[in-house]
């Protein structure tokens, strides 16, 4: 018995010896001992979740090859599955071993329009320093090419290839519950960013994603929730609850909070243009903290703050709802929103119906006033999808709020209810006069003015003005008009800045005066009566200063020029009202009243 029990021991003992401690750091092997020719594996998902290894063969190290101290080794990958499929679509992060030590990780393919399974490797030595705070940032993973010099692709036995170079491995992008028509709109985009839109993909079930271990798949989540968009590449390396992983940048963002997700690997597709990973998205299990040039860095654990969004859709009799969480940085977050919006509202439109579209909700930044999101968009004789305006809509003021200048804001939801009305609800403004031409201040006017409804009868609506008491003697102008021509007229009082690259006017100093101004736009569906006047209208912070006396004007641009800026106009409107439609209007018409 004592005998049996010590086999029994002996026999557990080997195997625990025998398998990979979990969490276990490997050892490595030095850069500056790698020779060419010297045989060595790496490990990758090819199916399933079965970690598989393959051959490769050192072909040389290229020194300072993709940056200041940035080497590449440069490796040929042997085997029937390499050969068949080249350098694969998330195989990016592959571990590579010589003599059972880690060397680095697959990062980068060669050429295009080519499966010759030549691959770049990250050494070790670099992907460990993504993980400090001070390791270089690049730009995004499949932009830039590094030309390989002639002399290597003698040694390598390569000939006859036009303007060979390396780029960095593509990284595959499932999507769960999005349309293919979505997917191709948006991939170009995606592309900038080094990511590429792979068609197919969903959601794994928990037993069937891959281990997080060397050589395992592993995700990173741009949006989870009702629709999801994950990028896929492999783990590189482990140190307990610390992952390593892609061998090149994945966004390029440095410093970030990324949902990390368990994946699964439904198959390998070969392309003589890139293979690629097709990728079943699994469950949120931590986040990636680091987007650096040789890796990225993240840690098992809590999922990371998101900006929760909540969409509902009413069309027919019916309604749909989405609830889905988007990942957080200024340079994708508005894209992202546009994107999942659109994929929303396209199930609802991809029938070819004309479609008028209303839309009410808000944004929530915590600690400030809501962010209202209401307005109405009646479709177009353009090829342009009309839906695109409705994402603008909402997708600009998200934009304005989350890359503001003064302070990091934290969206605690956008709710967003959009209500799909058959048929086009458009009137345009034909005429308009007023009972009186000649008024004295304190008098109120009534304006009629005559829309004509898209393929409707005409109509007469009335909207009643009070002329204000400081009003001066002299000629008043009323302008009757849709929201659109009111706001470039005033731009500058509504919101500076609006357009890309602008930035924002001398007036706005905080964020509470950025989401003032945009609650103040005016909306697409209401019928606008603005009175103008020729007198000096300031402009200071976030408020506006009609009809301002010469000594209170020389007062406030003397504090301007102290630090608190200010911006002048030589109109002033007076006054303004509006009276809703269930149209989209547009036009507009000029009246003149004498002020007695």
């Amino acid at each position: 018995m004592t005998t049996l029990l010590r086999r029994i021991l002996l026999i557990i003992l080997l195997a625990c010896l025998a398998a990979p401690l979990s969490g276990a750091a490997q050892e490595t092997f030095p850069l500056d001992q790698i020779q060419p020719g010297m045989k060595g594996v790496a490990r990758t998902v090819f199916a399933g979740k079965e970690i598989e290894s393959f051959d490769l063969e050192v072909l040389g190290v290229l020194r300072n090859f993709a940056g200041p101290k940035q080497d590449i080794i440069l490796v040929r990958l042997l085997g029937d599955k390499p050969n068949y499929t080249g350098v694969v679509a998330g195989m990016s992060g592959s571990p590579v071993y010589l003599d059972g030590k880690l060397v680095g990780a697959l990062a980068y393919r060669f050429g295009a329009f080519t499966k010759e399974p030549i691959a770049g490797v990250t050494p070790i030595a670099d992907m460990l320093r993504a993980a400090q705070e001070n390791a270089p940032v690049a730009e995004a993973s499949g932009r830039r090419r590094y030309p390989l010099p002639e002399e290597t692709l003698a040694a390598a036995g390569v000939r006859d290839v036009a303007n060979p170079y390396l780029v960095a491995i593509e990284t595959p992008v499932a999507f769960v519950g999005f349309h293919p028509q979505v997917i191709h709109r948006f991939a170009e985009e995606l592309a900038q960013h080094g990511l590429l839109a792979v068609q197919g993909g969903g959601v794994a079930a928990a037993d069937r994603t891959t281990s997080l271990e060397p050589g395992g798949a592993v995700s990173a989540a741009l949006v989870t929730g009702d629709m999801a968009v994950a990028a896929t590449c492999t783990v590189s390396r482990r140190e307990g609850d610390k992952l390593y992983a892609c061998g090149h940048p994945l966004l390029g963002f440095g410093d970030i909070a990324l949902p990390m997700t368990r994946a699964e690997i439904v198959t390998t597709v070969p392309s003589e243009w890139a293979s690629f990973k097709i990728a079943n998205i699994g469950e949120v299990v931590g986040s990636f903290e680091q987007d650096r040039a040789s890796a990225i860095v993240g840690r098992l654990g809590p999922a990371p703050p998101m900006v929760p969004v909540e969409l509902t859709l009413k069309h027919r009799g019916g309604s749909s709802h989405y609830r889905f969480q988007i990942f957080q940085h200024p340079k994708i977050s508005p894209l992202l929103l546009n994107f999942t919006l659109f994929n929303g509202i396209f199930g609802a439109i991809e029938s070819g119906e004309e479609l008028t579209y209303r839309i009410e909700g808000r944004m929530v930044v915590r600690g400030h006033d809501d962010v209202v999101l209401d307005d109405m968009f009646s479709p177009t004789d353009g090829f342009f999808p009309d839906a695109f305006w409705v994402v603008n809509s909402v997708g600009g003021a998200f934009r304005q709020v989350f890359t503001n200048p003064f302070e990091t804001p934290q969206i605690d939801g956008i709710n967003l209810t959009v209500e799909l009305l058959p048929s086009r609800h458009a009137a345009t403004i034909e005429n308009a006069w007023s009972d009186k031409s000649e008024v004295r201040p304190g008098e109120t006017i009534r304006v009629k003015v005559v829309l004509q409804p898209y393929r409707g009868a005409r109509l007469v609506r009335e909207v009643s003005l009070t002329i204000p008491l400081q009003a001066s003697p002299g000629e008043l102008r009323v302008l009757v008009s849709d929201a659109t021509l009111l706001n470039r007229l005033t731009q500058s009082f509504s919101f500076p800045g609006f357009f890309p690259g602008m930035g924002f006017g001398p007036r706005v100093n905080s964020l509470e005066q950025l989401i003032s101004l945009l609650n103040r736009e005016r909306r697409n569906d209401r019928l606008y009566v603005a009175v103008f006047q020729q007198a000096p209208t300031l402009l200071v912070e976030d408020k506006v200063l009609p009809n301002v006396p010469l000594s209170q004007m020389n007062v406030l641009n003397h504090q301007a020029a102290l630090g608190r800026p200010g911006n002048t106009l030589f109109f002033s409107v007076l006054n303004e009202n509006s009276e809703p439609l269930d149209q989209v209007l547009t036009g507009s018409h000029w009246l003149r009243l004498t002020v007695r």
